[in-house]
């Protein structure tokens, strides 16, 4: 299960500092190309992260990923997640008193830290072949998580090649010339 969770850093999600108290900004910016995932590019569907929204899905903000610097959470109410005409936007409200929620508050309002990251499962997805490298778009997932990233540039390309493999595995009747002009190599079906 733990192969199939997929995280996402956009350059263009920005969080920022907020009356020196809470931030803000998108985890998520819609309709927006990804660079290149290792063999295909990704878009994200404005419909993608309805399942969460209305399953009031329990989503973390965290640090880098790391599980152990929780910065916010929506059933706290730490996190507030909305969604608008360009993304995924929200609010954490990180405890002063926990000492890595005030260094990354500063890193932020210093300008050190301002990219946005997220994680989630796929449910659906829809795949375009017409260009020369593929794009997929999420139309639907399930998400776990919000990360304030200091690399946001699709730092965890191990889980996207996972996710890539598992996409092949599903497409066995598809053929996968393209991904071997990317990758110039002999891939097994």
């Amino acid at each position: 299960m733990a192969a199939d969770i997929e995280r996402r850093a956009f350059t263009e999600c920005r969080v920022m500092a907020v009356d020196n108290r809470r931030l803000s900004g998108y985890a998520i910016k819609f309709n927006s190309l990804s660079v290149d995932l290792g063999g295909f590019r990704e878009i994200i569907d404005p419909s993608a992260v309805d399942r969460t929204l209305t399953d009031a899905t329990d989503i973390r903000a965290l640090v880098d990923h790391e599980t152990s610097k929780v910065l916010g959470r929506t059933r706290a109410g730490t996190l507030t997640l909305r969604k608008d005409s360009t993304g995924l936007g929200f609010t954490i409200e990180p405890d002063p008193d926990i000492s890595y929620a005030r260094d990354i508050m500063l890193a932020v309002k210093r300008g050190d830290v301002s990219g946005m990251s997220f994680a989630f499962r796929a449910i659906a997805d829809e795949w375009n072949y017409d260009e020369k490298v593929p794009v997929r778009t999420v139309t639907d997932m399930r998400m776990s998580e919000i990360s304030v990233v200091t690399f946001p540039a699709y730092p965890d390309t191990e889980v996207a090649m996972r996710s890539l493999n598992a996409f092949k595995a599903s497409q066995k009747n598809v053929s996968i010339d393209w991904l071997r002009r990317v990758h110039k190599t002999r891939l097994a079906r």
